[in-house]
């Protein structure tokens, strides 16, 4: 979790000075935040603000931002005593700060997004960000028009007593669909096409925003780019218009 703190209470905590001497600090330009010259003891320190107290580094977290490729029968947790986990397919020296950013089934493979910088999960994970999610589909049953049309709409699940968000559903062939929700319920792109009584043969997630997996292989991971890290906030608002195609 991030846990935000005004200067002087970072400084007091992290030192041998008191609150009182943030004050004396700041008139002695001797607080540097994030390679700048701190100027009020109400500055906001976050985890990954970079501090600097007489020229010696008091913090110097860094933002991870990881893509992994989940495989089929990998458990979207961080521990397991029985299951191969998705953190332990990754490969990176501060890999258990990580969490992840939306869950994917046992079963279901593709983009999974791991991070050490919980207010962007949190961003991301939100109702209110409505962040597009895509997933190709391999179904038992013929897909047709009139799943376009219902998906659109939205369904209604009895149990939470909701209707779901309009979907935007592409046929690709005769048993395969890409879908793009902009919520993620329990179960729901299988409940979606139970409503057909048509079974979830395969589901993989192929992007999260306007990050796609592309040709990563199932079991890697990669940095995201400073590229995709703007564009994926660029979006994240904007989410699914109803009746889009």
């Amino acid at each position: 979790m991030n846990r935000t703190q005004r200067l002087d209470r970072f400084i007091s905590q992290n030192t041998g000075y008191s609150l009182a001497d943030t004050r004396m600090l700041l008139a002695q330009k001797r607080i540097l935040l994030d390679g700048v010259e701190a100027h009020s003891i109400h500055q906001k320190v976050t985890r990954f603000t970079h501090v600097m107290l007489n020229g010696d580094c008091l913090q110097d977290n860094q933002p991870v931002y990881l893509m992994l490729n989940k495989p089929r029968g990998v458990v979207s947790a961080t521990k397991d005593l029985k299951h191969t986990t998705v953190l332990d397919l990754v490969q990176h020296p501060r890999k258990n700060e990580l969490h992840i950013v939306g869950r994917l089934d046992f079963n279901t493979t593709g983009m999974v997004l791991l991070t050490n910088d919980g207010a962007w999960s949190r961003r991301l994970s939100s109702p209110e960000t409505s962040l597009a999610k895509t997933y190709e589909v391999t179904l038992s049953e013929p897909v047709t028009q009139a799943y376009v049309d219902v998906f659109r709409q939205g369904i209604y699940f009895e149990y939470e007593n909701i209707t779901t968000r309009p979907a935007r559903l592409e046929i690709l062939s005769g048993h395969t669909a890409r879908l793009t929700l902009t919520e993620g319920r329990y179960h729901q792109v299988k409940r979606m096409f139970g409503f057909f009584q048509n079974e979830v043969l395969a589901l993989h997630r192929v992007s999260v925003g306007a990050i796609v997996l592309g040709g990563l292989e199932q079991g890697q991971s990669r940095a995201l780019t400073s590229a995709e890290l703007c564009t994926i906030q660029q979006n994240e608002r904007q989410g699914f218009h109803h009746g889009q195609d």
